[in-house]
């Protein structure tokens, strides 16, 4: 299963540097970074596609991320 999460920042290099310090919890909630991309019209819009390992963990990470102010969407995706 795969996750696409997307975020708005203003500031992507204080993004990008809070999500690379986060790689622990990523890892114990099961996520594996498989590609980021930016918004070629928007360089503040972000997404981050995961191979997720458990999505009751991913999901909880995803309301971590909540909690430290970096709110973004998940939708989760299965290989048609």
């Amino acid at each position: 299963m795969q996750m696409i999460y997307q975020i708005d920042t203003s500031d992507y290099a204080t993004w990008k540097s809070g999500f690379d310090a986060d790689s622990e919890n990523r890892g114990a909630a099961g996520l594996s970074v498989l590609q980021i991309w930016r918004d070629a019209d928007s360089a503040s819009k972000i997404a981050v596609l995961f191979e997720v390992n458990d999505r009751k963990r991913a999901q909880d990470w995803v309301k971590t991320e909540a909690g430290f102010g970096r709110s973004g969407t998940a939708q989760f995706l299965k290989t048609a």
